[in-house]
This record gives structure tokens, sequence and C-alpha cells, in this order.
């Protein structure tokens, strides 16, 4: 039987950007079929210096969102570079990029110029701010964003010490939302034959990240405060120490609370009218916790978890691994998260998303700067 076409086969996309936020959006199309020729100042993309750690000679950080691409060295600033880029276009269904509001309007290349031209082109444009706004032309990173939006002040062990998130969250969540928006305005086009323009900031996104909290705070106008491991809605929700290694506990039900109560030897636990409910959970907080404390220190978390893995029924729990160990998990080995390139050398993470029909088939390895000097279109348009 032949192989179906992967979804976004002859999809061209254009990637401008740099960084994270943009890369990793246009990796994922790439990743879904699509065609994307990555557009570099002479320089490079940042990341393509960010390192170490490197692995044969490409920065980790740039390789982690940029495979499924050709690249290929233009300069704005120069005539002949517009007019490679401007014949590109012609054949393009997306444009991606993230430069700072108006750099490109100076070399005629905002959606405005190129809207009349290209009526098709779906044209996303990822700032830290957005296009309008007082604060339009700040500069914007994910770490800045972070602290601005809210995260930072929920995260961590108390308000005195406000935490950033170990990953850029504000970058990946933008390259999803990117990827989501880019894909329903190619819906769209489908009907009217037109494309658009998608403005789209780290700051905005970041916020609409903070779904339930935020939502706490506009019902009740309640400043939410950091919580260390634990949830401000769900309690026993958070990460425990037994007598060697932590373990976590995500206690969703009162039936599954139940549950604990009974594997920790403590059924009382669960018939307590200061514990039978979540809500009662949550205003007795301080109190639950302390009894989990003192009844988990007493035996070690690999003992726990034995104990635990024979509940009836089960309720979330587990272990707190670093990425050692979660690369020696089976269920991790089982799904192939841990890869590797099409090279057969480079290490890369695998797409989570998992088809029936027409998997995710190419990993190919992120290009060197303008490794592609000539490159075109390759796929059949859409």
């Amino acid at each position: 039987m032949e192989k179906a076409a992967l979804p976004l086969a002859g999809l061209r996309v254009l990637d401008l950007s740099r960084i994270l936020a943009g890369p990793s959006a246009a990796q994922l199309l790439g990743d879904l079929g699509a065609d994307v020729i990555k557009i570099e100042h002479p320089l490079g993309d940042d990341t393509r210096r960010w390192g170490p750690p490197d692995f044969e000679g490409s920065a980790a950080y740039y390789l982690a969102c940029n495979r499924n691409k050709r690249s290929r060295v233009l300069d704005f600033k120069r005539a002949a570079d517009r007019e490679a880029l401007l014949s590109l276009l012609a054949g393009a269904d997306v444009l991606l990029e993230n430069f700072k509001v108006g750099d490109l309007a100076r070399h005629g290349l905002d959606y405005a110029a190129l809207a009349p031209r290209f009526p098709r082109l779906v044209y996303c444009s990822i700032t830290g701010f957005g296009q309008t706004g007082p604060d339009a032309a700040r500069v914007g990173y994910d770490a800045l964003i972070q602290g601005l939006s809210g995260l930072m002040s929920i995260t961590g062990p108390d308000v005195d010490r406000p935490t950033k998130v170990g990953v850029a969250v504000a970058d990946l969540g933008t390259g999803l939302y990117a990827v989501v928006a880019i894909l329903a305005a190619l819906l769209e086009r489908s009907r009217s034959g037109l494309g658009q323009h998608i403005d789209l900031a780290l700051l905005d996104t970041q916020v609409a990240g903070l779904a339930n909290v935020a939502m706490n705070f506009l019902c009740t106008g309640e400043v939410p405060r950091p919580l260390g491991n634990a949830h401000p809605t769900i309690v026993p929700y958070q990460s425990f120490a037994t007598a060697d290694r932590p373990l976590m506990l995500a206690v969703g039900s009162d039936l599954q609370f139940a549950s604990l109560c009974v594997a920790l030897g403590e059924p009382a636990w669960a018939v307590d009218p200061r514990f039978v409910t979540n809500p009662a959970r949550v205003a007795h907080r301080a109190e639950l916790v302390a009894l989990l404390e003192q009844r988990l220190s007493q035996k070690t978390r690999d003992e726990w978890l034995q104990i635990f893995a024979a509940a009836a029924p089960q309720f979330p729990h587990g272990p707190i691994r670093d990425l050692a160990e979660v690369a020696a998990d089976p269920q991790v080995a089982h799904r192939g998260l841990f890869t590797a390139m099409d090279d057969g050398r480079t290490p890369c993470l695998k797409n989570p998303i998992v088809f029936s029909r027409t998997p995710i088939a190419h990993y190919r390895r992120p290009p060197r700067l303008g490794e592609h000097p000539d490159a075109t279109w390759q796929e059949d348009p859409v």
C-alpha cells in the first residue's frame, strides 16, 4: 500500500524567525510535512552560538528547534536579497517572522506592503508585546515575559522567591499558538481565497496560559500566591519528602483520596470531616499536609511506590525524576521519545503527535548556515 503523504505536504513556509518561539512553530510545521525554508541573516540565528553544549559543531539549543528545514542566507539591506525573498513569496503559503515591530516595514517586507501582491499569504508575526500598544516597540525574551505575565509570582516556594519555570514556556506556548493560528488561517483561506495577518505576542499567550489561576483571580479578586509544588484548589496535589527521596501525589478526587488513606494505613482520614471532600481538604490544607508529611517520612520513596502500586482504586503518584532517569524509563523508551535524526547520529526529541495513517516520517538534521543557497520550493503547492 502506498504510504499516505504527511498532513501538511505541499505547504510552503518561509521561516524568518530566530531564537525559539518562531523556530519551534516552523519546526512543527516541518515535522507535519511542510516545506520550510529558514531565511537567515549572514550572522545566522542567534541560537547557533548559544552553546555549549554543542553536538558536532552545532549548539544543542539550535538543534532543538530547527530540524526539517533548509537554510538560505539573505540580507534584507541588499536589493538583490529582497528580490530573492519576493521570488520565494510568489510560491509561499506562510511567512513566519519575529522581527521587532517596524523592522521589516523599513524594507517593504511587512504585511501591509506584501498583502496586495500576495493576497493568499498567511503572515504570522511573533513579538514580545504585540504589534500595538505602549510596549509594542519593546524587546521581550521568555524570562522577561515570565516575570511580566505574573507566572513567576505564582511559581516557587514563597512570595519572596519568585521562580522562573525551567524551560521557556512563554516561547514554546507562543510557538504552539502560532501553529494553531496558521492552520486556522489556512483553513479559512480555503473558503475565502485570502490570507491574513496574525499578531502573536509572548505576553498575550503567557497571560492566557495562566488559565485556571487567572480565572481564580478574576472571579474572586484575590491575588494568587506561590504554593511551591502544591495546587491552589486541589489537595493533596504536590510533592512530599519520604525517608530518602521525594515523590509526587496528584490526588484528584475524593475516591482517590480514600484509596490513598488506605494505602497509608490511615483509613480514618478518609472519613474525617476536615478531609472528606476536596473543598474541606483545601480549607484544612496545612493540617492534612502535616499529617501526610509525618506519615510519608516513615518509609523510603520506593517502599511507598510499591505500596501505592497495589492500591485499588489507583491514584496518581510517582517519583520525581531527573532526565537520566526519564531516558531510562521503559514507557519513554516504548514511545521512542528520545531518538535520533535521519543521519543516525544527531540526538533529538520525538514529535509527540502519533497519527494512525500519516505518521511523522523524517527528522532531518537542522541545516548549517546557508547550507541551501539556492533553495526553492520542492513540494507541489496546496
